[in-house]
C-alpha cells in the first residue's frame, strides 16, 4: 500500500516533512510510529485524511497519516 506520511514541528527533527512510503496491508498507525523509530508518547496527535485516529488504526491504501507531537504553550 501506498501512504502519504506528514511529520510535524519536533516530529521533522532527523526525518522528512513528507513522503509517499510502502507499507504491506494491515499496518496499523502504531506499526509506522515503530518504523520511524518513534516513541508512540511522540505523536500526540494523529490524523488520517483529515480525522482523528489512533494508533491502532488500520492504514489503508491511499491514506494520508499527518503525525503531531504534543503542543506546549500557555
Amino acid at each position: 500500500m501506498r501512504v502519504t506520511v506528514k511529520l510535524f514541528a519536533t516530529l521533522r527533527d532527523g526525518r522528512f516533512t513528507e513522503g509517499e512510503r510502502e507499507y504491506p496491508a494491515g499496518t496499523t498507525i502504531g506499526d509506522i510510529i515503530r518504523t520511524l523509530e518513534m516513541d508512540e508518547n511522540e505523536a500526540a496527535l494523529i490524523f488520517v485524511n483529515g480525522r482523528h485516529a489512533d494508533i491502532g488504526y488500520e492504514i489503508l491504501d491511499g491514506d494520508t497519516l499527518a503525525i503531531f507531537p504534543p503542543i506546549g504553550g500557555g
